[in-house]
């Protein structure tokens, strides 16, 4: 392990990295580091640990993640290391990557080829509805949002198990949004936008179901057909946003810190 002396060098030299990968890859860093930023300001992070990771352009075997010691407002589109499924590091670097991040991103990128990013939380309110017997409840338009894609895991201790995985795929299936119970959340996307997006939503549903079932008044549930229509309407085309959404989120990175970029 590096100490801090070390790794400020290291990730200095890191900076690099630009003039040895494909304008593809360093788009997909740039766009990954900024996830991991906003996850940070939107303050979903559980110190060094949980994992966001996104495919490598072009490449069904290999994916970027945030090397295990960095705190998530330090990963940078270059000190993003590159792995294999296998969890293997597939560049010459001296940089960790957290095992537990294998079992669950490693596996959902094998067997998901649909899927360009993976994104995990530890939150307290996610842990808290993961911990709920009735799981997420259809109770607000941000639960609606992602209720259409929902699954559910049951929890088989910290994720180093690689028999786990095949229980996780098949648990997953074909939706992108999944709750570990007494774990966490995790969401997917064909791009980071979108895993971005889900985990927003998954978050501020959490954050009301745990304020709306801490008090003593009785939950009003909207009738089953509403409830179909609303997910049916976030499930239907979302062209007319055009990356709005991202992009002004892009902006407030930007005015804040910029040094994601590099």
């Amino acid at each position: 392990m590096l100490n801090n002396d070390e790794l400020a060098v290291l990730l200095k030299e890191r900076k690099q990295l630009r003039e040895q990968v494909s304008p593809e890859e360093w788009a997909a860093r740039v766009e990954l580091a900024a996830c991991y930023r906003l996850i940070a300001h939107f303050r979903m992070t559980d110190w060094i640990y949980n994992h966001i990771s996104a495919r490598v352009p072009g490449s069904h075997e290999h994916y970027l993640i945030n090397p295990f010691g960095l705190l998530y407002e330090e990963v940078s589109a270059s000190n993003l290391v590159k792995v294999d499924v296998h969890g293997n590091l597939a560049e010459d670097v001296q940089l960790d990557v957290n095992p537990a991040a294998f079992v669950i991103h490693g596996a959902i990128h094998s067997a998901r080829p649909d899927v360009g990013c993976v994104l995990h939380t530890h939150t307290a309110a996610g842990v808290a509805v993961a911990a709920q017997q009735e799981g997420l409840l259809p109770i607000s338009q941000h639960a609606m949002r992602v209720y259409g894609q929902l699954c559910y895991h049951d929890f088989e201790g910290i994720a180093l198990n690689n028999d786990e995985q095949q229980r996780l795929i098949a648990d997953v299936g074909d939706r992108n949004v999944l709750i570990l119970r007494n774990h966490g959340l995790l969401t997917m996307g064909r791009t980071v936008p979108e895993a971005f997006e889900l985990m927003f939503y998954l978050e501020r549903a959490c954050q009301i179901q745990i304020a709306a079932t801490s008090g003593t008044q009785k939950l009003i549930y909207p009738a089953e057909d509403v409830c179909r229509h609303a997910i049916a309407q976030f499930d239907g085309s979302p062209s007319y946003i055009q990356g709005r959404d991202w992009q002004a989120l892009l902006r407030l990175l930007d005015r804040t810190d910029p040094s994601y970029k590099e």
